[in-house]
C-alpha cells in the first residue's frame, strides 16, 4: 500500500546523553514527562495555556531534548508545539529514510495511478486557482492548486500569506576512518560544551550513506557555521575518541531551515484559502516533518471535498479513517532531528572556515 514507505525507514537507537550523565531523578522526570505526553489527546494538549517552551518545561533534560527537537536553542517556541513534538518523540522512533531523503517522494510518486504526470525541476513563477505559469513549460491549466512549498516560496506565489520567522541551522558532515563506539545513537551534550547540538554516526543507521573507506558522522549546529576545528574538538569530547583523522566532507547551512513558532502560534492554520486554492507545509502547523505531512493531508482532504472526487460521510472522504491510521503509522516514525540532517544535504554548500493568512 501507499504507506509501505514506512518500511523504507531505517531506525536509530535511542537518544544518548553525554557525561556528566544526568542524575537518576532527572532521568525519571524525563521518562515521566514522555510517558504522560505519549497518551495525551491532541485536544487536551491544545487546550492548555500557551507559554514558551522554556516556561513550560523546567527539567534540564527535557529542555535539552526540546532544543534539539525544535531546533530552538532559546526554547522561545510555543509550548503547544513543544507538547506535540515531545509526544511524537515519546510515541515514535528516531528514523531516517533508507537511501536518503529522496526515498520518500519517490515512494509517494510510485503509488500514483498509471498515467499521472510528475514533473520535477520546474520553476513556477505564478499561480492561481485555474493555472500555473512555469519557466520551462509556460502555462498549465488546472482545476485546483495546492502550494506545497516552504514558507517563503508560498508567500511569493500567494501574496498576503503570512511570512514567519526562521531558525538557521548548519549541518556538518565528517568522514571518519573507524566508527565511534556509540553505534547508531543520537547524541546530545548535556554540558553544551561546544557548538554541536546533536550528532550521529549516520552510516551506522543507513550504511548506504557511508563514504568510501569510512563512516559518515553528521552533526547539527543551531546557528551559523562555526569554525571546523571547534566542531572537531567538540565531537572528540562527545564521542570520546580522537578526531584528528576525521575529514570534513561538507558544511550545509540553511538560514531558513526551520520555521519559528513563538507564541501565540496557531498549530492548525488554514490550508484552504479558497475553493480550489490550498497551501500546506510546516508553516501551517507544527514546524516539523510530521506537521508538514499532516497539513498536506488536511489540504488533500479539502481539495477532494471541493472537487467532489470522493464520497463524503460526515464531512470526511470515504476511507479517511483507514488512510489516517496508516498515515499516523508513518509519521510517528519520522522524527525531525535525524530527518533534517538528510534534508539539509539538499541545501547549498557553504565553504570557508568553518498579519497575513
Amino acid at each position: 500500500g501507499a504507506l509501505s514507505s514506512a518500511r523504507a525507514l531505517t531506525s536509530a537507537r535511542p537518544l544518548s546523553l553525554l557525561p556528566p550523565r544526568s542524575s537518576a531523578p532527572g532521568q525519571a522526570r524525563l521518562g515521566a514527562t514522555l510517558g504522560r505526553l505519549a497518551t495525551a489527546p491532541t485536544a487536551h494538549l491544545l487546550s492548555r495555556p500557551e507559554h514558551t517552551a522554556r516556561e513550560a518545561y523546567a527539567s534540564p533534560l527535557v529542555r535539552l531534548l526540546l532544543s534539539a527537537l525544535l531546533y530552538d536553542p532559546e526554547l522561545a517556541s510555543s509550548s503547544r508545539c513543544a507538547d506535540l513534538v515531545l509526544r511524537g518523540f515519546a510515541r515514535g522512533r528516531l528514523c531516517v529514510p533508507e537511501g536518503g531523503s529522496a526515498a520518500l517522494p519517490r515512494l509517494l510518486a510510485a503509488t500514483l495511478p498509471p498515467g499521472c504526470a510528475v514533473h520535477t525541476d520546474v520553476c513556477v513563477t505564478d499561480a492561481s486557482i485555474s493555472r500555473v505559469t512555469t519557466k520551462e513549460h509556460g502555462e498549465i491549466a488546472c482545476r485546483a492548486l495546492v502550494v506545497a512549498t516552504g514558507a517563503r516560496a508560498a508567500a511569493g506565489l500567494l501574496p498576503g500569506l503570512r511570512m514567519p520567522g526562521f531558525q538557521p541551522v548548519t549541518v556538518v558532515h565528517h568522514s571518519a576512518p573507524e566508527a565511534p563506539p556509540t553505534g547508531a545513537s543520537l547524541l546530545l551534550d548535556a554540558d553544551r560544551a561546544g557548538p554541536v547540538s546533536h550528532t550521529a554516526v549516520m552510516s551506522a543507521v543507513d550504511p548506504a550513506r557511508a563514504p568510501r573507506g569510512g563512516v559518515l558522522v553528521t552533526s547539527t549546529v543551531l546557528g551559523p557555521p562555526p569554525a571546523e576545528r571547534d566542531v572537531r574538538r567538540h565531537l572528540a569530547r562527545m564521542y570520546g575518541v580522537p578526531t584528528h583523522r576525521w575529514e570534513p566532507l561538507a558544511v550545509n547551512h540553511d538560514p531558513e531551515a526551520v520555521v519559528t513558532t513563538r507564541p501565540p502560534h496557531d498549530v492548525r492554520r488554514a490550508v484552504r484559502l479558497l475553493a480550489g486554492l490550498y497551501v500546506c507545509g510546516d508553516h501551517r502547523e507544527v514546524n516539523t516533518v510530521q506537521g508538514a505531512l499532516h497539513s498536506g493531508r488536511r489540504a488533500a482532504h479539502a481539495a477532494l471535498k471541493d472537487l467532489g472526487a470522493a464520497r463524503v460521510s460526515g464531512g470526511r472522504p470515504e476511507g479517511a479513517e483507514e488512510a489516517e491510521a496508516r498515515f499516523d503509522e508513518l509519521t510517528s516514525e519520522l522524527l525531525l532531528p535525524m530527518y533534517l540532517l538528510s534534508r539539509l544535504l539538499l541545501q547549498r554548500r557553504v565553504t570557508g572556515g568553518g498579519g497575513g493568512v
